[in-house]
């Protein structure tokens, strides 16, 4: 437990920081997850949607610290060699 004022809010910004990063990252996750699930189901065009929102939110995410760019960036590309590979197929 902290016993500073400051270190007090510290603890406050902490769990606030925390929370926020937690739901940014689980945004992304549910985006990621809708898009590979319309690749697993050969739905071209929802996939290409999807694509487009899981890089706005990945984008978002990184642009706030909570992934580093280079993560965000490699989810991205790796998103996108996975759609570009699915297209190939059909």
């Amino acid at each position: 437990m902290a016993h500073s004022l400051s270190a007090q809010k510290r603890d406050r910004q902490n769990a606030k920081r925390h929370g926020r990063n937690q739901w940014r990252k689980a945004q992304v996750k549910t985006a990621v997850k809708a898009l590979e699930k319309a690749i697993h189901d050969g739905k071209k065009e929802e996939a290409s949607t999807l694509l487009s929102e899981a890089y706005r939110k990945l984008d978002r995410v990184a642009d706030r610290g909570t992934l580093h760019k280079k993560t965000a960036s490699r989810k991205k590309s790796r998103l996108a060699k996975r759609l570009n590979k699915m297209t190939a197929k059909a």
